[in-house]
């Protein structure tokens, strides 16, 4: 075969273990959908999909399908027929646990492996398309009927811009584009970009609008925070981010290094001495710094609602991400969670005072946000690697005179921690000109993208698409190796190729890019 000519890849099947447990088929036989008047029989099991540069021999295949019985339980007796479907990572992404798994697999001496991924094979009788939702996630996983494979080796292609053409009537359109994209743009920003596309005399393209969507939505701009106000006639001078900001002002000698301008707020630390492992060394040193005190809170309201366990996972990823993203680099240490919900009404256990409210279909009630909420935030700090040691939890409702049910449906999903930094990377160093932008982490597809908007918009069924969209999916081993590579840089003191960080959170590149580069100047 030519040199210039690569020979195409082989994928190797290989079966795993069980992907549930006896508790987990009940929980999904309890949300089964009522199609058949018998009990539906569900099985499922791990399948693993293996790309080799070569074929395999008997050893190889051994050692590869001893590897990927991680269980240790070996292999149950499934269904003799064909299985009802196989679910798999969205086609043209690679999984956490693949990009781990293969690493592995390298290590153990099959470096001749590209790649290893893993699906779940299903079988469930009766079967029914009712089944889907509650056995993949739209958003990440695709659905692959029977046993056909081949969808796997597909590559996506990318789609192409689309130009919103604007017509006779720009602000019209927009506003109809505006309507269906889901972007929450208010009336002045509509007439901004009407009149800026008028003036440039061009159509903007979806991409550019979506981008202005998410870059200027509430919840990446706190335009309400910082927006002019008059009370009783009479304009204030005072935002109410000034008014926050103020007590900073008032205290400038008490030890607060960094507030309101980065991804969390700094305070005076103290002179330590820690293990690193600088370049010119190749074991580990002690290394005398200055070590600052970094803290953050902020809430995940929405996507809990929407979806409670990815949404109090990504609250807690969010706020540990936004720790990392200080300065020039920096460690988050210790975490905290919160949750406050109406009252939980626990079946079997309802209280006198707890009354009973019609939950709109698409937001999850407080039982089930209690259930589902704080496994979801505790796992994800658990495999990132941080511990959380404390929180709350609280419980409100109230009936008023005119029978107004007032109360926490809407929940809040509080996520908080403390780190630590090095002293000389709280502010940016150096000449922040003819720098490269470079973006770590793995596939964002529409997480992220839509929550800045989603956010920011009424909470209603009308929104269901856009407020699924806007629930983003944790991925914490893929958080944890973004760490390495800040942690990895961090120890090389002044010599770090960071010159500033951020994180890329709600509204995705489209605001974190922004920031950054007005940042840097």
């Amino acid at each position: 075969m030519p040199n210039d000519v690569k020979e195409p890849m082989r994928v190797v099947t290989t079966r795993g273990p069980s992907a549930m447990n006896h508790a987990q088929v009940e929980k999904l036989l309890s949300r089964a959908p009522r199609t058949s008047s018998s009990q539906p029989r569900i099985y499922s099991e791990y399948v693993h999909f293996s790309w080799t540069k070569k074929p395999l021999t008997f050893v190889e295949q051994e050692k590869l399908t001893d590897l990927l019985d991680y269980q240790g339980s070996g292999l149950s007796t499934c269904p003799r027929e064909p299985c009802s479907c196989v679910v798999v990572p969205r086609l043209g992404t690679i999984s956490p646990w693949s990009s781990k798994a293969t690493d592995i697999v390298a290590s153990c001496g099959l470096d001749f492996v590209d790649r290893v991924e893993r699906g779940i094979r299903w079988w469930i009788d009766p079967w029914d398309d009712l089944w889907l939702p509650l056995i993949h996630d739209r958003m990440t996983e695709t659905v692959i009927a029977g046993n056909e494979l081949n969808e796997l080796n597909q590559q996506q292609e990318s789609r192409s811009l689309v130009q919103v053409e604007l017509g006779d009537d720009p602000y019209r359109t927009l506003r109809h584009a505006n309507e269906t994209m889901g972007m929450a743009l208010s009336e002045p920003e509509l007439d901004y970009l009407a009149g800026m596309y008028v003036q440039l005399n061009r159509a903007p393209t979806d991409v550019e609008l979506m981008m202005f969507a998410q870059a200027n939505s509430e919840h990446c701009r706190h335009k309400i925070f910082n927006a002019n106000w008059i009370i009783d006639g009479k304009a204030q001078t005072d935002t109410l981010f000034d008014h926050i900001r103020n007590t900073t002002q008032e205290s400038p000698n008490s030890g607060i290094l960094s507030a309101y301008k980065d991804n969390a707020a700094v305070i005076r630390g103290f002179d330590c001495t820690y293990l690193a492992a600088p370049p010119t060394h190749n074991r580990y040193v002690s290394v005398a710094r200055k070590s600052e005190i970094l803290m953050k809170v902020e809430t995940h309201n929405h996507p809990t609602a929407i979806a409670p366990f990815p949404g109090a996972a990504t609250g807690s990823g969010g706020e540990i991400r936004d720790e990392s993203a200080v300065g020039r680099g920096s460690k988050p240490k210790a975490g905290l969670v919160g949750y406050t919900t109406s009252n939980l009404r626990i079946p079997g256990h309802v209280r006198d005072w707890e009354l009973e409210y019609a939950v709109p279909e698409h937001l999850a009630t407080p039982l089930e946000i209690m259930l589902e909420g704080p496994i979801g935030a505790a796992g994800f700090n658990n495999e990132y690697g941080r511990p959380c040691l404390t929180g709350y939890f609280r419980t409100f409702e109230f009936l008023d005179r005119d029978g107004t049910n007032w109360g926490y449906h809407k929940p809040v999903m509080l996520a908080g921690g403390l780190g630590s930094i090095s002293g000389i990377d709280v502010h940016p160093e150096g000449d922040c000109h003819q720098l490269a932008l470079v973006v770590i982490g793995g596939p964002a597809m529409l997480i992220g993208l839509g929550g800045g908007a989603a956010s920011s918009m009424h909470s209603s069924s009308t929104n269901v698409e856009l407020d699924f969209a806007s629930v983003q999916r944790d991925n914490p081993e893929m958080q944890r190796r973004c760490q390495e590579v800040i942690d990895r840089c961090t120890a090389l003191g002044e010599i770090s190729p960071i010159r500033l960080i951020h994180d890329v959170g709600a509204g995705g590149l489209s605001n974190a890019f922004p920031e950054l580069v007005k940042d840097l100047n």
